[in-house]
């Protein structure tokens, strides 16, 4: 019931373990030294640890054989035994140095790759993607699956080891005795069963807890995001409880997990104490039915507790190595997610003169209900256009489909005549200007966010476009210039100023197409004039399709479309449309008439 409570992202798949080692192989195969290094110290340390049991043995026989000796003649042999027990002790040590070197090198070149690829995939993404996704659990995804695939791997190298001690001490203890030998081996099914059942189990908790850090961090994020809204409407008390009722529930799903995991040693140590009392008991018959000697169930005995060690943290490890694949399969899930815009081509795009074709175009977020049934348009190069219209009418659909943020589902949308779905799209993108309705600026100054759409643009250029704007007088009034800090996502700046930042980005790129979705929020007229400068610049430089929300926009565009219902309904100039009398009329009365310099307040009564 706990686990059911948790959303599961429509881009999550399961891999099946042979296909997850193999891609990890692939991000392993480019360090081949260092394996060589890690599987050589292995062997030698499985090597090292198998010996000691063995001098142990070699030990007690002679003891046995020198028993009835003369007094003294075996008292070099404990100084022996001791020479041989140290020089073995400082060679693991050493071994297990390199090994664990050699791994921490490997595993931190490993994660490098990964986050360098799943962060690419996320930057890749269309905005679609966005739309069904929140942005924390893509976060989590990159920096905590990494981890946990991190300290995942790190046991990998460990099974390994057991691996080789385990082969090693099986050999030793078949030579010793190979009775006893098959009464140990015949509990190993008992024991990989259980650990094959804590796999499946393990999979399953630790995929959920993922899941349950990536809901926290969700919420995390978008409360931090908010925490203006909700400190304006006095609700910090209810994201608090918001994000309790999360918090609470990774909790209780991290405390199953973390029970499941520690359940499997418990598990386990009950399976191996059976055997090891089961051979004990078999052994010391043995000795007395004079089948084997002393040193030599001396040295099972000592062999058999070096065997289960390793056996038992092999099938317990395999458990907890689930949480590394649990990680490692929602980073892959995350790198493999099918994008939903699809190039035919990736043609390279030469210099666009931006003349836009809409071709009976439909578009819906979803396909079955559309947005833009059937839509054509035409923008010849170097015009403008602004996009009017009642909310939900589709007049920033019609800018996503151009910027080929979004897959349209039927028509064709021509750019110079050629088919937007056949161009390279980095090279595309480059030659648009894009104005969201709220202007995103980058922790730093004015002039790294300019220059962050064109980067080798000068620091003379980019002032010498910012005096073109009001004479520069929005620049003078910061307390840097273009050296200005912004603050985080823009704050120490107006909304009209933020505007004029974005604006600035697009005039250093000179692009071809110029998409803006206006803002609507109230800015003092002076900045509004220094707005619309900025504006007339661009419009005059570059096609341009605007959706515009303010009056002098509207005006300063080559041709008004006014659309409904995802169609373009009426199309012309202001003052023939406003002639017409129809739909535009409606909207100027509604949303523009206010903005207009003759504008008058109607005369109210009491009763109203």
């Amino acid at each position: 019931m706990i686990f059911n409570n948790l959303d599961v992202e429509s881009y999550d798949r399961q891999y099946r373990d042979r296909d997850l080692l193999a891609r990890v192989w692939h991000y392993t195969s480019p360090h081949r030294g260092r394996v060589a290094v890690i599987v050589g110290s292995v062997a030698a340390v499985s090597a090292l640890l198998a010996s000691v049991p063995l001098m142990l043995s070699a030990g007690v026989g002679r003891l046995e054989a020198i028993r009835n000796a003369p007094a003294g003649s075996g008292l070099q042999l404990p100084w022996l035994l001791l020479a041989g027990l140290l020089t073995a002790g400082v060679l693991v040590w050493a071994g297990n140095f390199l090994r664990r070197r050699a791994t921490s090198r490997l595993i931190g070149d490993v994660v490098l790759a990964l986050r360098r690829d799943a962060f690419g995939a996320a930057v890749r993404h269309d905005l679609s993607f966005y739309d069904r996704i929140a942005r924390g659990r893509v976060i989590s995804r990159i920096t905590t699956d990494t981890n946990d695939f991190a300290q995942s791997i790190s046991l990998v190298a460990d099974l390994v080891a057991q691996v080789v001690e385990v082969s090693i001490l099986t050999i030793f203890l078949v030579r010793i005795s190979g009775r006893l030998t098959l009464l140990a081996l015949a509990m190993g099914p008992l024991v990989l069963a259980a650990a094959w059942g804590f796999r499946v189990l393990a999979r399953k908790v630790t995929r959920q807890g993922a899941r349950a850090s990536a809901e926290v961090n969700a919420k995390i994020q978008e409360t931090v995001a908010g925490i203006s809204v909700a400190k304006n409407y006095r609700r910090e008390s209810v994201i608090y409880d918001e994000f309790d009722r999360v918090n609470r529930s990774a909790y209780r799903i991290n405390l199953i997990r973390g029970l499941t995991l520690s359940t499997v040693f418990p598990v386990l140590n009950i399976l191996i104490g059976v055997g090891t009392g089961l051979i004990l008991f078999y052994g010391a018959r043995s000795v007395v039915a004079g089948a084997i000697s002393v040193a030599a169930w001396f040295l099972f005995t000592q062999g058999i507790d070096r065997f289960w060690f390793p056996l038992m943290n092999l099938t317990a490890f395999w458990s907890q190595v689930q949480v590394g694949f649990s990680a490692i399969e929602r980073i892959f899930a995350l790198i493999d997610a099918e994008p939903t815009v699809r190039q035919r081509a990736a043609d390279p795009v030469p210099r666009l003169r931006g003349q836009v074709s809409f071709e009976n175009v439909s578009f819906g977020y979803d396909s079955e209900k559309p947005i833009l049934p059937d839509f054509s348009l035409e923008v010849p190069a170097g015009s403008s256009v602004a996009l009017v219209g009642h909310t939900g009418a589709g007049k920033s659909s019609v800018a996503r489909l151009l910027t080929r943020f979004y897959e349209f589902q039927a028509g064709r949308i021509l750019v110079d005549g050629r088919d937007v779905r056949t161009f390279d799209l980095g090279d595309y993108r480059r030659q648009l200007g894009i104005v969201p309705q709220s202007p995103f600026l980058f922790s730093g100054t004015i002039a790294d966010n300019i220059r962050y759409a064109r980067p080798e643009a000068t620091h003379a250029e980019m002032e010498a476009i910012a005096r073109r704007i009001g004479e520069g007088e929005w620049l003078d009034a910061l307390p840097d210039g273009l050296d200005t800090d912004v603050g985080e996502r823009g704050r120490d700046l107006s909304m009209g100023q933020r505007q004029l930042v974005a604006l600035m980005r697009v005039l250093v790129q000179h692009p071809a197409i110029f998409i803006l979705d206006e803002a609507t929020a109230s800015i003092d007229p002076f900045t509004e004039a220094q707005i619309q400068e900025a504006l007339a610049l661009i419009l005059r430089e570059s096609t341009s399709v605007v959706i515009a929300h303010r009056l002098s926009t509207v005006r300063a565009a080559d041709r008004i479309l006014v659309i409904a219902d995802g169609r373009i309904i009426e199309s012309g100039d202001h003052d023939g449309l406003m002639a017409g009398g129809g739909h535009y009329a409606e909207l100027y009365d509604t949303y523009f008439r206010h903005q207009a310099p003759d504008y008058v307040l109607p005369e109210t009564t009491a009763a109203d």
